[in-house]
Formats: C-alpha cells, sequence, structure tokens
C-alpha cells in the first residue's frame, strides 16, 4: 500500500488533505509541499480508514497530546476509557496510549473503533511486557510488536532509535541520568550486551513496517533531559545529531517522521534546544514533553509544563505533549488529565494568536464582544474550559432593566468598569 508521501508525489490528492488545508487556513498547495518536504506530517495508519485526521508542522496550528494508559499498580481500562473521553471533550488533538499493564490490545482497538481521533503507541513498552529484564528484549520481539499494533490502527509510534552507545558516557555525567522508560531500557540493554542499539542497528526494519502502514515515526528522545541542570547537554545534543540523520532515512524511505523533544529545560535555554533541533533535523515537526521550566512545581507541574510550551511552541515547537499534576507522583487521574490537557491548550491557543491563525483571532474578539455585552452564553460557548466557566461564574443580580443578559459576576458588582463605560455611552 503506498503511504500519503507517496500519493502526493504521484499528483494524487486525498480528500482528507483538502480538508485540513481549508481547516487549517492554508494553501493546498502550500501544504502539499510541506508534507512531501517533511515540514509537515499527517499520522495516520492506512488502515485507521475511519479517522479524520489533523496536520502537525509548519504553518497549522499547535496541537496538543494527551497521554492515557494503565500502570502495574493501576490497572482500569474502563477508567482509561472514561479519560480518553475527558482528553478528546477538553480539546486533545491526539492520544498516546502508554500502558504497560493488561490487556492493551483490546483497549487500542477499542479506542480506535469508538473514537476519532489520532492514536500514538510506544512499542517498547508492550515488548517489554513478561520480560524479567530489558537484557531479554529482541529486535524479533520489538518488530512482532511493531507490525501487531500498526494492524490495530497505531498511526504514530515513539521509537527511540537515536540513543546509541557512543552517548551512554554522558548519561553518567548528568543528576538524573535517562530519565525516558523507553531510554532507560535501552541504555541497559546496551550495558548488558556491550553491542549497539537494535533500535539503531535495525532501523531500516522499521521503516519497512512504517512504510507498509503509512505509520508515522515519532522519532524519541531517550536522553531527555529529566531536570532543568541536564538541559541542553552533551547527551541530549549528542542524540539529537543521530535523530537529524534518523530523520533524512525516514524521508528517503517516503515515511513521514517528527521528533521528540523535552523535559526539563529553564527559560532561558529553550530558543537555543528548539532552533537546534529545526537545524539538525531539517524542520521535521518538533514534538515537546513541556517542556517544564522548574523542577519543583509537583502538583503544578501542569503549569510549569504549559510556560514551557508556550515559550517552546513561540521559538517553533509544533505539538504539545500535556503535562498533568500528577506528573513525578501518581498515574493521571481524570480530574488530573483534564487539567493537563486545558493547560497545554492554553499554551498552545497562547502561539496561535501570535501567529495570527483566523480560528484563534475570531475566537478571542468574540469573547471580548461579549463580555461588552454582557452575554454570558457566548463567553460559556468560547471559554477554554466550559465547565470550569460554570462552576466559578458567580452572578449576582444587577437590577438592569435589561434582563437577566445585564448579570455582571460578583467581583465588581456595581462597580463593574464595563458596565459603566456602557452607561456612560447610553447618557
Amino acid at each position: 500500500m503506498s503511504t500519503i508521501i507517496d500519493d502526493l508525489k504521484k499528483g494524487n490528492i486525498p480528500d482528507f488533505v483538502k480538508t485540513i488545508a481549508a481547516d487549517e487556513s492554508i494553501d493546498l498547495q502550500e501544504l502539499i509541499r510541506n508534507v512531501i518536504s517533511g515540514h509537515v506530517v499527517i499520522c495516520r495508519n492506512n488502515l485507521h480508514s475511519t479517522l479524520n485526521p489533523i496536520a502537525i508542522g509548519k504553518g497549522t496550528r499547535i496541537k496538543v497530546n494527551a497521554n492515557i494508559g494503565t500502570s502495574p499498580t493501576l490497572c482500569d481500562f474502563s477508567d482509561e476509557m472514561d479519560k480518553v473521553q475527558i482528553s478528546i471533550d477538553s480539546g486533545a488533538d491526539t492520544l498516546m496510549d502508554l500502558s504497560i499493564a493488561g490487556n492493551i490490545s483490546d483497549f487500542r482497538k477499542k479506542i480506535v473503533e469508538e473514537f476519532d481521533i489520532t492514536l500514538g503507541t510506544v512499542p517498547i513498552y508492550e515488548a517489554m511486557i513478561g520480560l524479567k529484564s530489558p537484557a531479554n528484549l529482541t529486535i524479533e520481539r520489538f518488530l512482532e510488536v511493531v507490525e501487531k499494533q500498526a494492524e490495530e490502527g497505531v498511526d504514530f509510534m515513539t521509537i527511540h532509535s537515536g540513543l546509541q552507545q557512543k552517548h551512554i558516557p554522558f548519561v553518567d555525567q548528568r543528576v538524573l541520568g535517562a530519565v525516558s522508560r523507553g531510554g532507560s531500557i535501552m541504555v541497559q540493554w546496551m550495558r548488558r550486551h556491550q553491542k549497539e542499539s537494535f533500535l539503531y542497528e535495525y532501523f531500516d526494519e522499521i521503516l519497512k513496517i512504517a512504510h507498509q502502514y503509512d505509520i508515522t515515526m515519532s522519532l524519541g528522545d531517550g536522553l531527555r533531559p529529566g531536570c532543568t541542570a541536564d538541559a541542553n547537554d552533551r547527551a541530549q545534543f549528542g542524540e539529537l545529531e543521530t535523530l537529524g540523520e534518523l530523520v533524512q532515512r525516514c524521508r528517503d524511505a517516503h515515511v513521514q517522521v517528527m521528533v521528540e523533544g523535552p523535559g526539563h529545560v529553564p527559560l532561558h535555554l529553550i530558543e537555543e534546544n528548539i532552533r537546534k533541533q529545526k537545524q539538525v533535523c531539517n524542520g521535521a515537526p518538533f514534538y515537546v514533553l513541556g517542556p517544564l521550566v522548574i523542577d519543583h512545581a509537583a502538583g503544578y507541574d501542569h503549569i510549569a509544563g504549559a510556560i514551557g510550551g508556550a515559550l517552546a511552541a513561540f521559538y517553533g515547537a509544533d505539538f504539545l505533549c500535556y503535562v498533568t499534576p500528577a506528573e513525578h507522583l501518581r498515574l493521571p487521574t481524570k480530574e488530573d488529565v483534564r487539567e493537563g490537557v486545558i493547560a497545554s491548550k492554553i499554551a498552545a491557543s497562547a502561539v496561535d494568536l501570535t501567529r495570527n491563525k483566523p480560528n484563534e483571532v475570531k475566537r478571542n474578539l468574540d469573547i471580548s464582544i461579549a463580555r461588552k455585552n454582557f452575554d454570558w452564553e457566548i463567553q460559556h460557548k468560547l471559554a477554554i474550559d466550559p465547565n470550569k466557566f460554570c462552576q466559578y461564574l458567580d452572578k449576582v443580580e444587577s437590577g438592569s432593566p435589561q434582563g437577566d443578559q445585564d448579570i455582571p459576576c460578583s467581583m465588581c458588582g456595581e462597580w463593574c468598569a464595563i458596565k459603566r463605560a456602557r452607561e456612560n455611552l447610553i447618557k
């Protein structure tokens, strides 16, 4: 079967590409050029035929991902399905299933069947289930999992192929070492076997499966910094150099590719981080976790991540992975998921506004006009979190002859500046 890139190079334009161009307010031919060049990805497994895909990358709106999935200590797929719905309702553009316990295949199949949302995975997680040690993992087992997940309709996969033996000495110089689960598995595997990573050595075999199903490669940052002290170090940037090489190998194989990034990065290092990735990876879409701008915001890491995400996107990142208040502490609850998505949506929306994205400009203008008119219904509709809008709105009767539409919140009462300004105009 052909990939999206194969089709576009032949002049065959799928209808969903035209829909994306209209939705993003981008010229169709510009979008096509950006997909072919690798500056935009449209994650869509060719077996996931019911999906209305989205675009990530140059010229498109900033997208937000939500992570869901089980752990060995909390394995309730019903609860995780609720989180899927909450993520979608809160505005997530994609989901990643990070499950490491239970009947994961049935869970993923159910997501693909019941929800119209782009789905990603980290295959090494499932490949490790049932093994006593990373040393027992083989390329054959890994490829079996990749193909099985592809057959289930997964649209993009995180593959930690950029982490090599030559990077391990730099890991040992860090405060927190390798904090990526996939990265730590591969570090253990290479230490035990004293040879090159099989994810790097057999990368072309992975690409064959990706091309067959049109899976988008999300090149994982196995050496992302887990604390601000490790940001932009030799380990992270050393792996990035290898990721740049792998980006070109994906493009040569007509496989779509994006690159994952940190992590924990203080504000003053974010610009360097983003610009270096874009340069080394030749403009490939950049998918960042946070980044968290301080390390001691436990319980509020969604805020630390949203601050970093906004700045990262401002400098050129394309795709934000949410961080929840539960980061570093526990598996997120349903409320944590909602808070995490909303925080990242605020970051994404802030940057889309600076880029004059028509939908974002209109939404900000419309809610401002609604505030001027005391139109609470429109304000509720346009609020980034309508549920919290209702919870916080404390209406009081204004005594205005204009009725219920002219009910100010409880902050100012008769001192409301907007109300006074309107009365002055009437007089």
